[in-house]
This record gives structure tokens, sequence and C-alpha cells, in this order.
């Protein structure tokens, strides 16, 4: 009995273990293998949306591994290697070896994990819908209990060919994704060899697409799929996912970028006046990417039209990071707008300080006249 009891003593710490890992989540990330060039010969996947996602995913200790069609190496486009998350990736020589080593999906046995989470960027749009492999592993995942199918920008073409019998899997389903307007005004280089638009093909597979502005942080929740619209939505996505898989997600401090899309969506939502935004702007200046508020407003004067709401909208984020961003060629925009706008006396303030700073100062001088004489 005495003996009995020792070894049951010995044994109960490994039974713990071994419970604990058993409960161990885990979860494949999936980026396409389309790149080269950084892009430029053929686009790849978004280094951001893999980096930012992969941090949380890590930070909430599920266990990641990375496929990609063809497997081996992946290459994606261009991006900023100073961002706080690429930088914390970058110096990670553990991930950057499995990036160069990626599972191929025909290898991929998808019993193995709890959840997908599809990496965005453009090449997903050329290789990921027709994936035989890939589609498998989705559809291993639809037929699961408690698992979870998520992805972010373009991820969620990987799911419009996925059928259970004659359905796909999506009818009926809400989901988000990179939407006609943002492929409208920023993806002019490969939109047009796209074999699809991506949110017109989730409509016709039967989802119900939602979105939110262009660039703004939108997450949907449908059933076991999660789908980020954009770029920037990425940590919210990513952070469904983990809470989807019954866990709490780690408290972090925000990047500059989703402080920034937060201000700009609070605005717009009125959770935050403008006086209270430009406060705390001023207040945090450190916290915030002012370009990247200056060029939402910027795309948000373009995609206006003759809508002068809108068009209000893209000036107030313009002005709101003016005090910490100056570009000439903005400036330019911003004359016109106020012109557009009925404002004068704001478009000659713009093009009178564009004219003593010596800045394209022939097209501001030319658009005083212009205004002289209306």
């Amino acid at each position: 009995m005495k003996k009995a009891m020792i070894c049951l003593v010995l044994i109960f710490p490994f039974m713990l273990l071994a419970q604990a890992k058993d409960d161990t989540k885990k979860i494949l990330m999936v980026v396409s293998s389309y790149g080269k060039d950084l892009g430029e010969t053929r686009p790849g996947y978004e280094f951001d949306e893999f980096t930012q996602a992969y941090l949380i995913f890590k930070n909430n200790n599920l266990v990641v591994d990375v496929a990609s069609p063809k497997g081996g190496k992946v290459e994606a486009d261009q991006f900023n290697k100073d961002k706080a998350y690429n930088q914390a990736v970058l110096s990670d020589q553990k991930i950057l070896d499995v990036l160069e080593n990626t599972m191929a999906t025909s290898d991929v046995d998808p019993t193995d994990y709890d959840a997908v989470y599809v990496v965005g960027g453009k090449g997903a749009m050329f290789d990921l819908p027709f994936d035989p492999s890939l589609q498998d592993i989705v559809l291993n995942l639809y037929k699961r209990e408690g698992t979870v199918i998520s992805s972010v920008c373009h991820g969620p073409a990987a799911f419009v060919n996925v059928k259970d019998g004659d359905e796909y899997i999506i009818k009926d389903v809400e989901v988000t994704g990179f939407c006609n307007l943002e492929e409208d005004l920023f993806g002019k280089k490969w939109v047009q060899e796209f074999p699809f638009k991506l949110e017109d093909k989730l409509r016709s597979r039967g989802a119900g697409f939602s979105q939110a502005d262009f660039m703004l942080s939108h997450v949907s929740v449908s059933g076991k799929f999660i789908t980020g619209q954009n770029p920037f939505s990425t940590t919210k996505s990513a952070e469904e996912v983990v809470k989807a898989l019954g866990i709490e997600p780690v408290a972090r401090d925000l990047y500059q970028d989703e402080r920034s899309i937060n201000l700009v969506l609070d605005v717009l939502e009125n959770k935050r006046s403008v006086a209270q935004a430009g406060q705390e702007l001023e207040n945090n200046q450190n916290s915030f990417d002012m370009p990247l508020i200056a060029v939402w407003g910027y795309y948000k004067i373009l995609a206006s039209g003759e809508d002068q709401n809108e068009m209000k909208k893209g000036v107030t984020m313009v002005e709101l990071s003016a005090p910490y961003f100056f570009d000439e060629n903005l400036q330019m925009v911003m004359a016109q707008t106020y012109r557009s706008l009925g404002d004068k006396e704001k478009a000659k303030n713009v093009l009178e300080d564009l004219v003593a700073k010596d800045l394209l100062k022939e097209k501001a001088q030319a658009l005083l006249e212009e205004l002289g004489e209306e």
C-alpha cells in the first residue's frame, strides 16, 4: 500500500504535465507561396499581418505552425522593418527559420489543430483559393466541434471554393475581407490580374458581407468563422481567435497604428469629439502615427466624390494631424477641397502658406488667382 502511494505521488506530477500539454491549443497559420522579389514580380503575403497575429498567438501560449501551399521558403511583400511588431519577429530567429521552411499544406494533419488563421496579402488571391490540400484542412476544421476558422484581409480567399457536400461552407455566414472600395483605392497594381474580386466572390457564395469604411478595424464573428477586413483588423481578429479558443487575451500596449486607426474610428462614430481627439494627440504625440491619420484623411477626400459630408470627414483627419505632419502635396489637396466646400478663406490661407514656404509655388499662385476671380 505504501509502495503504491509512493508510485502515485511520483506519477501524479507527470499526469498533470501531460494534462496541461493536452490542453494547449494549436493553431495553423497559412501564408501564400506565390510571392517573388518582395512583391515586385509576384505579390506575396503581408508581413505586417503575419507578425501582429503571430505575436498575439505566441503571447497567449498557443502552439503555432506555419504552412503554405508549396511549403518551404515564403516571401512577403515589402514592409516597414521599423514597425514594433515587425522588429519583434525579425529578432526571433526561431520563427524566421519557420518562414524559411514552412510546412506544405499537403503534409498537414488538420486533426492536430484547433484553429486555422489565413494571412492576407495579394498573393493569397492567386494560390490559396485553388489549393486542394488547404481546402481539405479548412473542411476538416469546419466539420469538427470546438474549432475556429479565421483569416484577415485577402485571407478569406482560401474559403471561397470549400464545399461541404453541395454547399459552400460560407453560405449564410457573415464574413468580411478586403472590400471592393479598398481594392479600388489601393489595389491598382495587381487587381486587374486577380481571378476574382474578393467581396464579389464571397457574396456569390452566399456569404453575408459586412464592412466598415476603408482601412478601419472591422472583425466579423459568425459561428466558427472569424474574419478581419484589412491589415488594421489583424490584432482584433487574432484576439477574437484567442477568445474563441477559451483563452482571455493577455493585456498589451497598442501599437501606434492601432491607436491612430482607433482614434479615426472613434471620431467618425462620435465616440470622441474632434476637440477631445485633438487634445489626445497633443498630449500623447509619440503614441500615434500622425502620417497615417493624415493619409487616411487624404484617401477619404479622394473617395468622397461629390459628397461634401464625406469630404468633411477626410478634412477633419488631415486637420487633426496637421500640427504634427506636413506635406505640400497634401496641403494642395486641402486647398482644393476647401474650395470645393466653399471655404475660400481656408483655401487662401493654405495657398499663401505654400507660397511663403516656396513649395508648389506656381501651382499655389495660379489657384490663388482663380480664387480671386471667383
